[in-house]
């Protein structure tokens, strides 16, 4: 078995496997490992493809732990299972063998283990926790650890063996109850992201395709080009691109990719267009990628979930003052022990991060895919949405309706040169003119020299060593200096009504235009009076297309509020000012031009079909093109932030009450400590159950 070691101290050591664990293997792996004479303890972690185990003391020890890792192969898996009648167990059979274990354990040594023989092994189980103790300590920290090894020396200091084994026991159960349920919840996120569906352009000898992410092979070809996802780990095999790679490294600048250069799934193409070969199975480069998503949640906390982190941490030393305060009081040992045994800090940290959990699980499944609980919290929080218009509130899918053509330019060579220009492109109105060309069988690839892509402006290549330029109105006639005569304005406005017109110019002459009809997406009206009705105050359209064919989608989606011929620092400058007006800001956007905006805003969302400099800078990403999940996540975040709220009393109270009862004598300590950790897993579970959004 190949591996690395991931982290390792001393008796502990954490390896990294080449891919996940199949599901099937599970048990058989397991079994493998306990038979090592070695390995004391192990847990596999499926998903992530992770071994974790502890070793006797000593070097040779732990190189033989190693050597028998090593060792392992298909043939011991296979082997394993044949004899191993949890070989397709779950990860919940698993917790009943930890638990059945663990209280199996403690009740032989309890009954039948000699008094000093208990004491001495009493001792031993405690050396770990009062090592995480002194760690703590020597960091200037009063934690939860520190909380846990006090009570359990005053059972000692008492001359109670039995009861500081009983303590921890206690612990132990709590703590593995506690990894199971966060690590359920963590898996079912897992399950959910997987689910979201990706594609790649699969390119086969002339043909070039769409497929699924899942459908593609080590060594198959796939082409990316500019805004678009790079969805395996590959080599480049021809092009050239700047390649984003934030989510992998954090640097905020692409970097130059060419020919031999490696890329990596989860990273996006600025600019420009690559080749690239399959080096590993896509299906493993994709559960990297949103294993490192889910690890990384946790740098995208809400402010309230870090306060009530923050407020559960600054707890504990009051814990330690009440506990002098009953000492002091009532000179009883066991009543200060029950102010040691019960904590707010891990009711309060699980319950929260499995509520965010869950709530990023459901959204994953809804359709939307969160990175953070802050982001639920900003959607919660805001009263402005921004959309884009293209892409977003039209369809995805705009086609073609007219084309016209000037003198010696007629409709079929606008459209071809048209297609020729616009092919490297992945916006939705550049698929519109390839696939209208594409229906006239008009042949078009390569007539031009390099290709440059301004964004939100247009397109510059050259045609037979001519200039030539498509875009917007704004870029062809003010950017480009092409002259536009009141007889064509006048032909635009009467044959082009409601479509938003293409410019093409060749050598600096307006050769054609094409009418790209972008209709409404349906629901699209019933969305946005839905999200009015969830108390938004502004609700605006933003786009880069002229004032009339603005107000016409505006006037259909049922907004009152829109502005037009918007560039990308229009849009960015925009949602400056309504934020400096103390507004709370969603913008919705797809495309390259609107990613300055979806950075500013106070959460970003992007649409699924969009580019992935989109997805990249954006804070949520949309799965398909639905607007009603946006109302969805409005409802979804709300109800996360009354959950916390909820699960936040609920903490407070209880473990407050248990902590009431052990110091006045109506419970002992421990069986406040067994209610504080029955209740704690008992509100995770809760906390874990799917949301009911009205």
């Amino acid at each position: 078995m190949q591996y690395t070691i991931e982290k390792e101290i001393p008796g502990r050591i954490r390896v990294k496997l080449i891919g996940p664990v199949p599901q099937e293997d599970l048990g058989a792996l397991e079994a493998v490992l306990d038979a090592c004479p070695d390995i004391c303890s192990s847990r596999v972690y499926p998903r992530t493809g992770s071994i974790a185990f502890t070793h006797e003391p000593g070097e040779a020890t732990r190189l033989r732990a190693l050597k028998w890792l090593c060792d392992i192969d298909r043939d011991s898996i296979d082997a394993a299972r044949e004899g191993h009648s949890l070989s397709t167990s779950a990860q919940s059979h698993r917790l009943l063998l930890d638990i059945a274990w663990l209280a199996g354990t403690y009740f032989l040594r309890r009954w039948f283990l000699p008094t000093p023989l208990s004491y001495i092994w009493n001792i031993l189980m405690f050396i770990p926790y009062a090592r995480m103790a002194a760690r703590s300590l020597g960091k200037a920290q009063v934690d939860v650890p520190v909380l846990d090894a006090a009570a359990i020396a005053m059972s000692f200091v008492q001359g109670d063996p039995k009861t500081a084994g009983e303590t921890m026991f206690l612990l132990q159960l709590g703590e593995t109850m506690e990894d199971y349920t966060e690590a359920r919840s963590e898996s079912a996120l897992i399950d959910a992201l997987l689910d979201v569906a990706d594609t790649a352009n699969l390119v086969e000898g002339n043909t070039e395709m769409q497929v699924a992410v899942s459908d593609l092979r080590q060594g198959d070809l796939i082409a990316v080009r500019t805004g678009m996802p790079i969805v395996v780990d590959g080599i480049i095999e021809s092009g050239i691109a700047m390649v984003n790679q934030a989510s992998l490294t954090g640097e905020p600048l692409a970097i130059e990719r060419t020919v031999g250069d490696d890329v990596f799934a989860g990273t996006s193409v600025e600019d420009g267009e690559i080749f690239v070969r399959c080096k590993s199975a896509p299906g493993e480069s994709r559960l990297r990628s949103i294993v490192s998503l889910v690890k990384n949640a946790e740098l995208y906390q809400s402010e309230r979930q870090k306060r009530r982190e923050q407020l559960a941490a600054r707890i504990v030393p009051w814990n330690f003052l009440l506990a002098g305060v009953v000492a002091l009081t009532t000179r009883s040992l066991t009543r200060t022990a029950a102010a040691l045994m019960v904590d707010y800090s891990c009711g309060l940290r699980l319950t929260g991060s499995i509520a965010v959990l869950s709530a990023m699980s459901q959204s994953a499944r809804a359709g939307f895919t969160v990175k953070g609980s802050k982001y639920f919290d900003a959607v919660c929080d805001a009263d402005t949405i921004i959309f884009d218009k293209t892409g977003t509130l039209t369809e995805a899918t705009p086609h073609v309706a007219k084309v016209l053509g000037s003198k010696g330019w007629p409709q079929r060579e606008v459209l071809r040169v048209a297609a020729c220009l616009e092919e490297h492109f992945p916006h939705p109105v550049a698929r519109a003119v390839v696939n209208a060309a594409a229906s006239k069988n008009l042949e078009h690839r390569e007539m031009h020299g390099d290709v440059e892509y301004l964004v939100a402006h247009g397109i510059v290549s050259t045609i037979e060593g001519k200039r030539a330029v498509i875009g917007s109105e704004h870029f062809v006639v003010e950017d480009e200096h092409v002259t536009i005569t009141a007889r064509q304005k006048a032909r635009v406005e009467r044959e082009l009504e409601g479509l938003s017109p293409l410019y093409l110019a060749v050598d600096g002459k307006l050769v054609g235009i094409i009418g790209i009809e972008d209709p409404l997406k349906a629901g699209v009206a019933s969305a946005v009076d839905d999200l009015r009705k969830l108390g938004f105050s502004r609700i605006v359209m933003l786009t880069g297309d002229n004032e009339r064919t603005a107000e016409r989608i505006a006037a259909a989606a049922g907004l009152t509020e829109f502005r037009a011929n918007q560039l990308p620092e229009d849009k960015h400058a925009f949602i400056d000012e309504l934020k400096a007006q103390g507004c709370n800001v969603i913008m919705v956007g797809d495309g390259v031009n609107d990613a300055p905006a979806l950075a500013q805003a106070d959460v970003g969302i992007a649409m699924g079909q969009g580019t992935a400099v989109a997805k990249e800078v954006a804070d949520i990403t949309l799965s398909d093109g639905d607007l009603s999940s946006i109302v969805q996540l409005v409802k979804l975040s709300r109800a996360l932030s009354a959950r916390m709220d909820r699960s936040f009393a609920q903490v407070i109270g209880l473990n407050s009450a248990f902590m009431a009862a052990g110091i006045t004598g109506v419970v002992t300590p421990q069986t406040s400590s067994l209610l504080h950790n029955a209740t704690t897993i008992a509100l995770s579970l809760d906390a874990s159950r799917p949301f009911k959004l009205q």
